[in-house]
């Protein structure tokens, strides 16, 4: 891989990321601006009043003596600036104004600078009042002159050998330069966004649920042979009219249905138990509609509800639940009565029929294999919809006496040890796992740029 193609994969995987977290980032975001607006808002306004002093120092008439007079005066104006900011000079402003502070806090809000090669001091002075900020700056620089010609002058003379003037006074600010609002709210966007992206990146770096193509495959060791994205709409219509539907959920099954075909092409499964890792992964909800696409292309198909604990498939297609599948095993009804058409052609359903107390027990039966053996022999396909695999032992029963299991992922939910346990669960009982199905993929994100060739519904079920 060349350095282009590797700075284009993590340019893609952080655009991946943001997609994903964008949550994560905007509200970070959100958080750091309201604490800055809440800063700025609580941060007393300070004005700041400056003056700016000149030093020179006595010299003679020479070029050679105003040489070393300018020297001189360079090499005062560090050690003055830090006598501004000293305590004797601010005693000596406290003293002048009679300021109800002390000498230490005045130092707080006194700062001095000497230009670099002049012979110019900067005094700047900070106070919540512009007025006395000014006062403060005017008095202090007016004692500091006082001082110097106090230190520069040697005993016995009269002229000092340096002296300050003050060049320019202070006046009153208009306007505080504390909080900055707009920096502070520059500061707070910038700081939000760092601190999303760093979340986000922690967030996905724990994230153990499966989102990739590439980790469902590696779990799972076979195909994904689908993408359904999520789509509300299945809440209220889990079935899909295919005859009537070219929409994208439609045509999702039907990609679905023509992978199933080719996944043993000299020995194509017929008895398939869609199965899931735990509850609420669409597994009931994708079982109904494969087996509404195989009948779409003019198979015979039964439609089984194996879920004898949690049963939904009658309810979904609003038909008879307490005749099915376990009235059937126990011996109470046949199968043939117990049977029932549905509104879509070619399609036969067996409920699950009443709850029984031993439903592992029964689907383990050899009444069990029978009934499935059966339906083998008068339907084209057999689809079953099962219990999860990490609730009870049902599914892992049932995919045992079948061609194969198909697994349902729900996007983002599933953890990967979920899935890894699920799938170790039906090659313990020697069950085929055809392949795995990706469902709820969400409509925007990262998801979809993946799998954006198709829908689905998310449905409360087991």
């Amino acid at each position: 891989m060349s350095d282009t193609e590797g700075v284009a994969l993590k340019l893609q995987d952080f655009l991946r990321l943001m997609r994903t977290r964008w949550i994560t980032v905007c509200a970070s975001v959100l958080v750091a601006v309201v604490v800055a607006i809440a800063v700025t808002l609580m941060t007393t306004p300070q004005y700041q009043a400056s003056t700016r002093l000149f030093v020179s120092a006595s010299a003679g008439n020479s070029a050679s003596d105003v040489y070393q007079g300018n020297r001189f005066s360079q090499e005062r104006v560090v050690s003055y600036a830090q006598l501004l900011m000293g305590e004797t000079l601010a005693q000596r402003t406290v003293d002048k104004l009679g300021l109800d502070m002390t000498a230490a806090s005045l130092q707080q809000k006194v700062s001095a600078t000497a230009k670099t090669d002049t012979v110019l001091i900067d005094v700047h002075v900070l106070d919540p009042s512009p007025v006395r900020a000014r006062d403060i700056a005017n008095a202090l620089s007016d004692e500091f002159v006082t001082m110097v010609r106090e230190l520069e002058t040697p005993e016995g003379a009269v002229t000092p050998d340096a002296r300050v003037v003050v060049e320019q006074r202070a006046t009153v600010p208009s306007s505080p330069v504390t909080p900055k609002k707009v920096r502070n709210l520059l500061l707070g966007v910038v700081a939000g966004f760092v601190l999303g992206i760093g979340l986000a990146i922690v967030r996905d770096l724990l994230d153990n649920t499966v989102k990739s193509r590439e980790v469902l495959e590696e779990i799972t060791d076979v195909g994904v042979v689908g993408g359904i994205q999520l789509d509300k709409e299945r809440r209220k219509n889990p079935a899909i009219l295919f005859g009537k539907d070219n929409s994208a959920i439609a045509e999702s099954f039907r990609k679905l249905r023509t992978n199933l075909s080719f996944l043993t092409v000299d020995n194509p499964p017929r008895v398939i138990v869609v199965t899931s890792s735990i509850p609420n992964e669409g597994k009931s909800t994708t079982a109904i509609n494969i087996a509404l696409a195989l009948a779409e292309s003019g198979n015979n198909v039964a439609l089984v509800d194996g879920d004898m604990r949690r049963p939904t498939v009658h309810k979904y297609l609003d038909l008879v639940g307490p005749v099915g599948f376990s009235t059937v095993l126990s011996g109470a009804v046949p199968l043939t009565e117990a049977l029932q058409k549905t509104q879509f052609d070619g399609l036969t359903v067996l409920a699950a029929g009443t709850t029984p107390p031993n439903p592992s027990e029964l689907l383990a039966s050899q009444a069990a294999t029978k009934v499935l053996a059966e339906l083998r022999a008068h339907f084209d396909y057999v689809i079953v919809d099962s219990s999860p695999l990490l609730a009870v032992t049902d599914s892992a029963i049932l995919a045992a006496n079948a061609d194969g299991a198909l697994i349902m992922v729900r996007y983002g939910q599933t953890k990967r040890e979920q899935l890894a346990q699920a799938v170790e669960t039906l090659h313990g009982v020697g069950a085929t796992l055809l392949g795995a199905v990706f469902t709820m993929i969400p409509s925007k994100g990262s998801g979809a740029y993946a799998y954006s060739y198709s829908y689905y519904g998310e449905s409360k079920e087991k």
